[in-house]
């Protein structure tokens, strides 16, 4: 069992949960303002944390519950409103603040929101990090006392933030570069991209054709984002458009749609990226990491291009943590995370679809020409609410049909089953010769799950 699953508030991207219960209530989030400012106002002098947010109603509630934490324990408050989690990654470093804040549940319904926190550096937290800050808020008194009157912290509201990010975007690629005479569909799920995202590509000449532009704090990814390519892909096809881009709530990942209506999900950008990166010498360690996971043809397709595929735990902040280990410039997810590491530190919707237009216009060739090489092992996916979160070893009937499986599947596929990092589901994944043997073996351990730990 990974860290992620032992530990009380952090799951595999930070807290999440129903927005006004803990621990997203304003009691619990005032302490964890404190724990946080506790944790990064250790050095001498003026102390800055940033916090932004995507377009979730209860945005207001937490940011607003954080900033009294913080400003509490006498640190200055950096507000940045709506903006993609990379944003307020790559602020908090541009910026020199002590560390940022993203307030956003990712693809997770409007009800939900959760706390992403960035050192200053602009990464995510380590895990040992995490479990001081969890630490802090199980034993409050450990804080210590608010900041004297005259010490307090105060709030500041960062107007240009938007275009900050606009501008970081724009400047990653060169200036002899346009998208002019390209024609693209972007859904913004109602989240954090939906100015940035038509804002850059606009500026760079695409023309753009656009849904989930129209946040009111409900909305977001409500039939609409990464979760729901449909709606994307209807656009591709009805106005003849060269790329679909589908980003999700907080637009650090993006799922896509070939010219031909197909989806390409974030194995398949990695494949296209990779493979595009070494025959231009710029994928110095011949590595790419990725997660369990990723599909068996995207280690194939880069395994016949002399490229090794390296795995981790799922969440990105663990394929950054071995991409930073082993000195890899490009990871990702199949959900659609994708890490360019000699420019983000952490994953980047946009940015990730700028750079397969980047790709597309280079080489003169649509999407699906790109990716024609590309096979799909087949892959099923199921999510089965459970009522508790037993330790999967401590189930026996589940651990005697997981090997049953994994026996049937040996050298013919793979069987991953583990609990989500993010939410109350066991995540049951199956690749097999044939979609009918997929579906039969998800089934199958699914019954077994539903009988050993009840649905929700």
């Amino acid at each position: 069992m990974n860290n992620a699953q032992e530990r009380k508030y952090f799951g595999t991207d930070g807290i999440r949960g129903v927005a006004g219960v803990a621990p997203l209530n304003p009691e619990m989030l005032v302490l964890l303002g404190k724990a946080i400012a506790k944790i990064f106002m250790k050095r001498a002098g003026r102390h800055r944390i940033l916090v932004g947010k995507d377009t979730r109603i209860s945005g207001y509630m937490i940011e607003t519950a954080l900033t009294s934490g913080i400003t509490a324990m006498g640190g200055e408050v950096m507000l940045v409103g709506p903006l993609p989690t990379p944003g307020v990654a790559y602020l908090t470093r541009s910026m020199r603040a002590d560390a940022g804040i993203m307030v956003s549940a990712s693809h997770n319904p409007f009800s939900d929101n959760g706390i992403k926190i960035f050192a200053a550096d602009g990464y995510k937290l380590p895990d040992e990090v995490e479990c001081e800050i969890e630490a802090l808020l199980d034993a409050p008194h450990e804080l210590g006392q608010n900041a004297e009157p005259c010490k307090l912290g105060k709030a500041t509201r960062i107007p240009d933030a938007v275009g900050r990010y606009t501008v970081f975007l724009k400047g990653a690629f060169p200036r002899e570069m346009s998208f002019e005479g390209l024609r693209v569909g972007l859904d913004a799920a109602h989240g954090a991209g939906y100015t940035v995202a038509p804002q850059v590509l606009t500026e760079l000449g695409a023309e753009v054709i656009s849904r989930g532009t129209a946040p009111n704090g409900k909305n977001i990814n409500a039939g609409f984002g990464s979760l729901y390519p449909d709606v994307v892909k209807s656009l591709v096809l009805e106005n003849s458009l060269a790329l679909g881009i589908s980003l999700d709530g907080d637009a650090d990942r993006c799922i896509l749609v070939d010219e031909r209506g197909s989806v390409v999900d974030g194995d398949m950008v990695l494949a296209l990226c990779a493979a595009d990166l070494k025959e231009r010498g710029l994928l110095p360690s011949n590595k790419v990491v990725a997660t369990v996971m990723s599909n068996v043809g995207l280690e194939r397709f880069l395994s016949a291009r002399g490229i090794e595929l390296v795995r981790t735990q799922v969440g990105d902040r663990y394929v950054l943590e071995e991409m930073l280990r082993t000195g890899c410039e490009l990871g990702g997810e199949q959900s659609g995370h994708t890490i360019f590491g000699a420019h983000s530190t952490t994953g980047d919707g946009i940015f990730t679809a700028l750079k397969v237009l980047s790709i597309m216009v280079r080489r003169g060739k649509p999407l699906s020409e790109l990716l024609a090489d590309y096979q799909r092992f087949p892959q099923r996916l199921v999510n089965i609410p459970v009522a508790q979160r037993i330790p999967i070893e401590s189930v026996p009937p589940l651990v005697s049909a997981i090997r049953s499986k994994e026996e049937e599947l040996l050298g013919r596929g793979r069987l991953l089953v583990r609990y989500s990092g993010t939410e109350n589901k066991i995540r049951v994944m199956v690749e097999a010769e044939s979609e009918d043997q997929c579906k039969k073996h998800t089934t199958d351990i699914a019954a077994v799950i539903e009988r050993e730990l009840g649905v929700v």
